[in-house]
């Protein structure tokens, strides 16, 4: 099982390097060329939503991406360090004045918005998608079926 492993600090203009060393990695993986702008689309829509969530929530860690080629399949998996749903607040330097939790401002319903819309798209144009949230993250796993060994030149 070979992995390709990128780290990118949370900034829009990375999104483009990312989608790129996906489709050439998916495409040595042997991902059907008819699949690869939907591995670049969604790969785009994934690294996106993780650059917003970093930049809402101001955390500086980097963005990481993990290309793995297994045996009948690839997958790519879209990490962010933002604690999820019913993480504790304090670890997440987010609370509002009472310290009883996350502070809500309309933007941020307005990000929730944008981030359903995102996961939306990858779900459509992806057939198998994960989608993961805990204290230490979010992950997005996404696959795609390679053509058998016998097939590839």
């Amino acid at each position: 099982m070979a992995t390709v492993e990128l780290r990118f600090s949370a900034q829009p203009e990375h999104v483009r390097t990312a989608r790129l060393v996906a489709a050439a990695v998916a495409r040595r993986a042997g991902v059907d060329e008819a699949v690869l702008d939907e591995v670049r689309l969604a790969v785009g829509e994934a690294c996106s939503r993780a650059v917003g969530l970093h930049r809402s929530h101001g955390i500086t860690a980097p963005v990481s991406v993990a290309l793995t080629e297994e045996e009948k399949a690839f997958s790519i998996e879209v990490g962010d360090s933002v604690p999820g749903p019913g993480a504790d607040p304090a670890e997440s330097g987010a609370s509002d004045a009472s310290g009883a939790g996350p502070a809500r401002t309309d933007s941020d319903a307005d990000g929730e918005g944008e981030d359903e819309m995102g996961l939306a798209v990858i779900s459509g144009l992806v057939d198998d998608v994960e989608v993961r949230s805990g204290a230490g993250g979010g992950v997005i796993r996404m696959s795609w079926p390679t053509a058998d060994a016998a097939v590839r030149p």
